[in-house]
């Protein structure tokens, strides 16, 4: 059983240790630049993901990137489009087949999904700073890629072990808007990034020791109106909620039973994993919203509320099983 139910003092332990930690963490992780989302077959990610609103599509067919994979250099050839869904700019990646690569390692163990959460650094002394920080704490370079067609160098961290996804770090001479507007001017749709995870105070306390916040755990208890699959769903579970300048991070550990979406995550089929199971996307009005998704040929796998229904900081929730195209579950959000 996961520990964090076993012992739930971890949970008192954590909320204790997360007052101070934000004044250590470095600024380049409180705005996100881009997530890297790797996948095994562009061709069928790319529209499916453009009718939930990807746009502004940017294709590079048959790049070449050069990498350096745990220290060995070798050229990775893939298949690359880079979109924004409203404020999130998202690179996708399908690396070729037969290569070692931290792509192909992610694909072999996860499948489709979101392989890095990546910050940009605004020089190459900075980005050498960053990589001799974690290198005193531990943490090793995972793989460095040059995107010739961004003429941008992507760092990424190995901290999906422990972390649960790799730590990543973007660098181009002049910034990346003179590439890619990012976030300017569109509509914040995407809320959160959800992280699901087996045992939380571990996780916890990786990233506390990296220099983040330690995360403030907190029991969630079962509602009487929360489904999954077009049945009631009473699922006490344990979340952890981050606040950052832009984008937060929703961390989830759930028990396998009752049946639920973090833990059909966690359990599988097809496989075992944890990482970053959903990105939250802020809707007007949920009905409308799920229905759109409905009419696309996807279905609502989960619903729950949160707060007093209908008063000032409630909201409702819906997963939608988009998963089975792309590997992240897309959480239809909307906040009162």
């Amino acid at each position: 059983m996961n520990s964090l139910f076993k012992l739930p003092g971890l949970v008192v332990a954590a909320c204790v240790l997360a007052g101070s930690a934000w004044a250590q963490t470095p600024d380049v992780y409180k705005t996100v630049n881009r997530v890297t989302w790797v996948v095994t077959n562009i061709d069928e990610v790319r529209p499916a993901w453009e009718a939930y609103g990807l746009t502004d599509i940017q294709e590079y067919p048959n790049v070449a990137l050069t990498v350096t994979y745990k220290g060995r250099p070798s050229t990775v050839h893939a298949w690359q489009i880079t979109g924004h869904i409203g404020n999130l700019t998202v690179d996708m990646i399908q690396p070729a087949e037969g290569q070692l690569n931290a792509y192909t390692r992610f694909l072999n163990k996860h499948g489709d999904g979101i392989f890095s959460i990546v910050h940009e650094v605004s020089s190459e002394a900075a980005l050498n700073a960053e990589i001799a920080r974690m290198k005193a704490m531990g943490v090793d370079v995972l793989q460095q890629t040059r995107m010739p067609k961004q003429d941008a160098t992507l760092t990424y961290f190995d901290t999906e072990a422990e972390g649960k996804f790799s730590l990543g770090l973007v660098y181009r001479p002049g910034g990346m808007k003179a590439v890619d507007t990012g976030a300017a001017g569109r509509p914040a749709i995407v809320q959160h990034f959800g992280v699901v995870v087996r045992d939380m105070p571990p996780v916890s306390a990786y990233w506390e020791k990296l220099g983040f916040p330690a995360l403030k755990i907190a029991h969630i208890p079962a509602r009487e109106d929360s489904i999954y699959k077009g049945k009631q769903l009473l699922l006490p579970h344990y979340e952890s909620f981050q606040n950052y300048n832009q984008f937060g991070f929703l961390w989830a550990a759930a028990p396998a039973a009752p049946a639920n979406i973090y833990g059909d995550y966690l359990n599988g089929p097809p496989r075992r994993r944890e990482g970053i199971q959903h990105i939250a996307l802020a809707v007007p009005d949920l009905k409308k919203a799920v229905a759109k998704y409905v009419k696309l040929g996807y279905q609502e796998v989960q619903f729950t509320t949160w707060g007093t229904v209908g008063k000032p900081g409630s909201g409702e929730h819906s997963y939608m099983d988009t998963d089975r195209v792309g590997g992240i579950s897309a959480e239809l959000y909307h906040a009162n």
